[in-house]
């Protein structure tokens, strides 16, 4: 297991004892969940398909310690504290869309799985900006989880456990239909060929490949556009997906075929909206093209992996349509990648990252066009808008203090 940050550690436990006090009798843990770059397959997860993830070098990171109270209080920088009382764990309306549910859905599915939930205090730090494309969301819930994994259960839970609690605490206790790859990755970390097919399971397998070794940077851009209030146009996506499955007779796409769906386009035409037809399109393409790419990576191919990536991003913007918000002025992402096109020509590749909607886009880019491409990104976004990130290996992790 790596070191954790001893810097970081450290000033989060003082900040730790000026908030809630030191005691001897207290035991400390200090925890790590990495944010994630979906590395391909867009929208395909909660439909039962297959992506590529990575864990990056970006967290949150957090000291926490038992408290002898039946309440959890929560600090976070830059962030409102949280307290929860544990007394009552099931999902409230009123806290719908806050980190308050998730960690009450956390807690709730241990207290679910036999084990004793009880009070802590936790101080938290985060380079996994939230709106950044990084799913901060995900890496909370996923340092949530091994908290309380360490902290309630010794340990015991293994990472794909951790990341089924996350998404089911997304589902009912926050308010959003999300898929299972941004937890998934945090939890598991390094680059990851997950494959999301039977239902409550996680089928994965590691991807040995060094994008740098291959002359390539992940760049990752934050256009500076608002999470906030997309709620409703993410969840559309799942959703319309879902919808065009019900008309096959399925719940999810990923259990009928492409063949099948084509040949009953017709008749959906009309029970359906164009748009919902149009993401399923995108589906059954994104499938072909994530397996296409996990085999380039494999054979180190990284001009026919740009090329395929390529195709990707086309599909999310003409058919998934999650670049940019309807009737909104605000082309924020598709400024983006326009900026991205003119800058990397042939030579490189941009794409929508992960829910879309503004955001993140992800650019592979050949090294020794880095700080152009950087340059060209931060002169519209703001200074640092452009970042390259490294594979964090590890996923999340836990040490005593």
């Amino acid at each position: 297991m790596a070191e954790f940050d001893q810097v970081v550690a450290r000033g989060l436990k003082e900040r730790f004892d000026a908030q809630f006090g030191p005691a001897d009798w207290r035991e400390y843990f200090f925890v790590q969940a990495p944010g994630r770059t979906e590395v391909s397959g867009n929208h395909t997860d909660h439909q039962g398909g297959s992506v590529i993830a990575a864990a990056v070098n970006r967290a949150v990171q957090g000291v926490f310690a038992g408290n002898e109270t039946n309440v959890i209080n929560l600090e976070s920088e830059g962030h409102s504290a949280s307290k929860i009382c544990l007394d009552e764990l099931a999902p409230r309306d009123d806290e719908k869309n806050s980190s308050t549910a998730l960690i009450r859905g956390m807690a709730a599915q241990f207290a679910e799985r036999g084990f004793t939930p009880k009070g802590f205090d936790a101080t938290l730090t985060s380079t996994v900006a939230a709106g950044s494309g990084l799913s901060s969301s995900a890496a909370f819930e996923i340092e949530l989880g091994q908290a309380m994994n360490v902290l309630w259960a010794k340990g015991v839970l293994a990472p794909e456990d951790l990341a089924l609690m996350a998404q089911r605490a997304e589902h009912e206790w926050f308010g959003k239909p999300c898929g299972l790859m941004d937890m998934s990755a945090s939890a598991l970390g390094g680059i990851q060929h997950f494959s999301f097919a039977t239902p409550g399971a996680i089928e994965s397998e590691a991807v040995d490949f060094d994008f740098k070794e291959a002359g390539y940077a992940i760049c990752l851009t934050s256009v500076g556009q608002s999470h906030e209030d997309l709620t409703d146009e993410y969840a559309a996506i799942p959703n319309e997906m879902r919808a065009v499955a019900a008309g096959l007779g399925v719940e999810i796409l990923g259990q009928v075929s492409e063949e099948t769906f084509m040949k009953k386009l017709p008749e959906l035409r009309g029970t359906v909206s164009d748009r919902a037809l149009l993401r399923a399109i995108h589906f059954y393409r994104e499938e072909r093209l994530v397996g296409q790419r996990v085999k380039a990576l494999e054979n180190s191919d990284i001009r026919s992996f740009v090329e395929l990536t390529r195709l990707s991003g086309s599909s999310s913007a003409m058919y998934l349509q999650n670049v940019s918000v309807n009737g909104f002025a605000d082309q924020s992402a598709m400024l983006a990648l326009g900026i991205s096109d003119e800058t990397l020509s042939e030579r490189g590749v941009c794409r929508i990252h992960g829910g879309g909607f503004g955001g993140t886009v992800q650019a592979y880019v050949p090294l020794e066009e880095v700080e152009t491409y950087c340059e060209a990104m931060n002169r519209v976004f703001g200074a640092d808008a452009c970042q390259v990130f490294e594979i964090d290996h590890d996923g999340t992790r836990a040490w005593r203090l």
